[in-house]
């Protein structure tokens, strides 16, 4: 299976699978009846084949490549795996976060991992920060009209769909028309040989401005392979902590604030020498300062620019904010899931990792690989675009196991197989343990050249190539 899912993704490109190797088995890798196995384990040998490619690109050599699929569902959730200092890294959510019963026996999701979001829901409802307060507002409310109250007031969230539901939705006939990856070429520039170096993204500058879990993956995923990357925030932006350790393998990071003339400077001249520019800000609003992709292509001719949403840029929700259990719940999954696996209360269910957003962290970093090595051969500035909803969509495409199996499956792996998996890193804030990358090269083998720093650790400068 995870081969033909491969086969799927490289098609995109024109790429071809050669020597891929898939171990340690078939789903259901964990208890749910979605294919998240396959999807990881297909995602990561796609960006071990572009990364190939451009080995090939500078060498002429071929190398194998080998996934296990089981490594690459623990993956789907490597934060879940941290420790610092020998403590486990907190998960924890914020507590008034999660799944509500409301009016008429449906189901309501609010997201309030962020402040802004966690307000925005709160002034919708009315109530102070309780969850039994929040709980008695929402039974009182209309799931379809609270989604779009919480949407208007800029929150996160939304109701409880079943995947039939979701199917006679707008926004999901918009995403059915897109393909699950998109490699746009959006101006002319020169060819670029690659830099010379010994990995296969050596030389390459990557600028990471995305925030959360799918973004930072991509730009961790191009690190694996060589890339320099630098992740810019700002002081005054929320974060979760504990994330930022698991996404922050092998990046510089370094803190500008766009608000100000001097740092929105700063951020046009690293741009100027970057060879990728990926965020994760709703369709529009990195164009409302001036930097749209074809904007930043002009500033910086042969930029590839990868550009990450929740809901896609086409259909009435493109400018909707989302995020992965928010593409869960609209779409069916959670109802899905809850139906094959039911929760220890009633109520829809999540998937047991976050599948949606390492795939498309990894899928992201596969798009900018591969028009990396159309810039070398044929010249040109490009946009990789893709959403949480599309990578959803591919996912619940791939179809599913028996319900028995899926029921029968380990809630978790063995502790020998975390222990081969893992490694050690040491960082400023002490030795963390961390899951190690999974796709195995023959020639390149990925590793992290840097270890995961706090935010803003480093200056807003690229190192010498």
């Amino acid at each position: 299976m995870p081969h033909d899912a491969l086969r799927g993704i490289l098609s995109i490109a024109g790429l071809h699978a050669g020597s891929v190797t898939f171990t340690g088995g078939s789903d259901p890798v964990l208890p749910t009846p979605f294919r998240i196995g396959t999807a990881g384990a297909a995602t990561l040998a796609a960006t071990g084949i572009a990364a190939a490619e451009l080995w090939d690109l500078r060498t002429g050599q071929r190398q194998d490549v080998a996934v296990d699929v089981r490594q690459a569902a623990a993956s789907l959730r490597s934060s879940h795996y941290l420790t610092v200092a020998n403590a486990e890294v907190s998960a924890a959510r914020n507590s008034i976060m999660g799944v509500y019963p409301a009016k008429n026996g449906r189901w309501s999701y609010i997201h309030t991992n962020f402040p802004n979001h966690r307000a925005a829901a709160l002034q919708v409802l009315g109530v102070a920060d309780d969850r039994d307060a929040v709980a008695r507002a929402i039974a009182n409310r209309d799931a379809a009209a609270l989604e779009e109250a919480i949407i208007a007031a800029e929150g996160a969230g939304g109701m409880v769909r079943s995947a039939a539901e979701w199917s006679a939705h707008p926004q999901a006939a918009a995403i059915a028309a897109l393909p699950l990856l998109e490699i746009v070429r959006i101006g002319d520039s020169p060819p670029e040989p690659l830099p010379p170096g010994n990995r296969p993204l050596s030389g390459i500058r990557v600028l990471d401005v995305t925030r959360v879990l799918a973004g930072p993956t991509c730009a961790r995923t191009l690190a694996e392979h060589g890339a320099d990357v630098l992740k810019i925030t700002a002081a005054h932006l929320p974060s979760l902590g504990y994330q930022e350790y698991d996404t922050g393998h092998g990046k510089l990071s370094a803190e500008l604030d766009l608000r100000t003339q001097r740092d929105r400077a700063a951020l046009l001249g690293l741009i100027r020498q970057a060879d990728v520019f990926s965020q994760g800000y709703r369709p529009g609003s990195l164009a409302a300062r001036g930097l749209s992709p074809e904007a930043l292509a002009a500033i910086r001719p042969g930029l590839i620019y990868v550009s990450l949403s929740a809901f896609g840029h086409a259909g009435p929700w493109a400018s909707r904010r989302g995020f992965d259990t928010v593409v869960q719940t609209v779409s069916g999954i959670t109802t899905r899931q809850a139906e094959v696996i039911p929760g220890k209360t009633p109520g829809p269910q999540f998937y047991p990792v976050s599948a949606i957003d390492y795939c498309t962290g990894y899928l992201m970093a596969f798009g900018a690989m591969v028009a990396l090595g159309r810039r070398a051969r044929e010249g040109g500035s490009w946009l990789v675009r893709i959403s949480l909803a599309q990578v959803g969509r591919w996912i619940v495409g791939l179809g599913e196991v028996p319900a028995t199996a899926a029921r029968d499956a380990p809630a978790e792996f063995t502790a020998q197989e975390l222990d081969r998996w893992s490694m050690v890193s040491e960082t400023p804030a002490g030795p963390l343990r961390h899951l190690r990358p999974v796709v195995q090269m023959a020639e390149t083998p990925p590793h992290w050249a840097r270890p995961s720093v706090p935010l803003g650790y480093h200056q807003p400068v690229w190192p010498d190539r």
